[in-house]
């Protein structure tokens, strides 16, 4: 339909399993070796297993088509078979009559006297089982049987077994550990990657070209990976489909927006299905649910600011330096009220003048020694310890009688004078601490 428009000589993505277009991917390589190991080396049951288009078929028909004209080979493709039918398919595919209404036994004895036949010959029988995830458990138990059709030095069939995954659990029930046992080479089909997914479609293109091959661009190829998921066979109806598309509208070009369009009209028919989504739960104050395409996580994620884990250290210095301030600010609170109550009790000893009204809430004022003696008021003028509550700061008085200045108080260099100057400016300090005088 769209070959001679792009210049080709046959569809380059066709659905059946042609081996020339088979794309020799990392895991393709590896398939094909172990299938060939297995075969060339008469070795037990070989497993290939493999999701739905993966390429399976085509894989296996690449392997047949290498075999030379010395191998027998019969390969089942339909597998909702019991035991009796199995046995009764394998034959009629080998080419051997099975009569009628014949019994088992019977069966089996002309089975085995064709495959010891086709050993005498030189010939390898090779017996193939596609699909086999639909055999029952009686049926695999049958061809677990036929394999112990075998000579002293070398089994007479070889067996390979090929199926989508859950082959592989049918084949982990405890009823089939002895076939499990007899399995010596098993491979898994991985999907392609997107770089595969490019190589893959670049190398149909050029198989299929008559000239220069037609390219996909890289935008395409990997929108294309992201809806088939690297599943072969979904590849090849998405490119298909684009080819399609681009022929409708006559436009040489394969580009993202004819990618797109042909994606939207392949969804809404159901011949696929949109690639899967994934929900992230991103925390915040309303607890919203983002539902993001699986692409797109990696991209979104590294725009979202990161917000680091608090400086622990740096925590524990803001808390002592605060702590620091509120007792320089406590005492610098102390000081100014010890002050006030001193002053209030000395105004009030003073003859001749009223006293200053107590505050609100103020404590009464400390009681002082008596002036008739003068080492209490040198004592108190000069720093000595009395049963005083506060810490006090106050003025010397200068002009007083009698007042005379002691070895501590004849400096103004002292650690309370300093402070007295830098708070009040005042002239002289004495300091009432609290405790009992010694």
């Amino acid at each position: 339909m769209y070959e001679r428009f792009y210049n080709l000589r046959e569809r380059p993505f066709s659905l059946s399993p042609d081996p020339d277009y088979l794309y020799p991917s990392r895991v393709h390589k590896e398939a094909l070796g172990y299938l060939r190991y297995g075969i060339e080396s008469h070795a037990g049951f070989i497993v290939i297993t493999g999701e739905i288009g993966s390429g399976k078929t085509t894989l296996l028909q690449t392997v047949l088509r290498g075999l030379d004209d010395r191998t027998s080979v019969a390969r089942l493709v339909s597998t909702t078979l019991h035991a009796r039918e199995l046995i009764e398919a394998v034959m009629l595919d080998f080419g051997i009559d099975t009569g009628q209404a014949r019994s088992k036994p019977y069966l089996l004895r002309d089975l085995a006297r064709f495959l010891v036949e086709q050993r005498s010959a030189g010939r390898l029988v090779l017996l193939v089982i596609d699909e086999a995830q639909n055999l029952s458990l009686a049926a695999l138990e049958e061809v677990r049987m036929l394999s112990n059709l075998e000579t002293e030095k070398s089994k007479l069939i070889q067996i390979a077994l090929i199926g989508q995954p859950n082959l592989r659990e049918v084949l982990g029930r405890s009823e089939l550990e002895q076939l499990r046992q007899r399995v010596t080479v098993s491979y898994h089909l991985q999907a392609l990657d997107a770089p595969e997914t490019a190589a893959y479609v670049k190398h149909r293109l050029r198989r299929a070209a008559i000239d220069a091959p037609l390219e996909f661009p890289r935008e395409v190829t990997d929108l294309i990976h992201l809806h088939s998921r690297g599943i072969p066979r979904k590849i090849n109806v998405i490119a298909d489909a684009v080819l399609l598309f681009g022929y409708g509208e006559e436009q040489r070009a394969i580009t993202v927006d004819l990618t797109r369009h042909a994606l939207e009209e392949l969804e809404s028919t159901g011949v696929i299905t949109p690639p899967a989504r994934h929900t992230v739960s991103i925390e915040s104050p309303q607890e919203e649910t983002v539902w993001i395409d699986a692409p797109r996580i990696e991209t979104i994620s590294s725009e979202v600011p990161r917000i680091e884990k608090p400086d622990t250290a740096m925590l524990e210095r803001e808390a002592r330096v605060t702590e620091r301030e509120r007792r320089v600010a406590e005492r610098e609170r102390l000081v100014v009220e010890g002050y006030r109550l001193l002053r209030q009790a000395r105004e009030t000893a003073s003859p001749g003048t009223a006293p200053e009204p107590a505050r609100a809430g103020s404590s009464p004022p400390p009681r002082l020694p008596a002036r008739s003696d003068p080492t209490d008021r040198a004592g108190i003028a000069h720093g000595a310890r009395t049963r005083s509550t506060h810490t006090i700061l106050i003025d010397a008085p200068t002009s007083a009688p009698g007042a005379s200045r002691s070895n501590g108080e004849s400096g103004s260099s002292g650690i309370w004078a300093r402070l007295r100057r830098g708070l009040f400016g005042a002239a002289r300090a004495a300091y009432e601490d609290q405790g009992t005088v010694s």
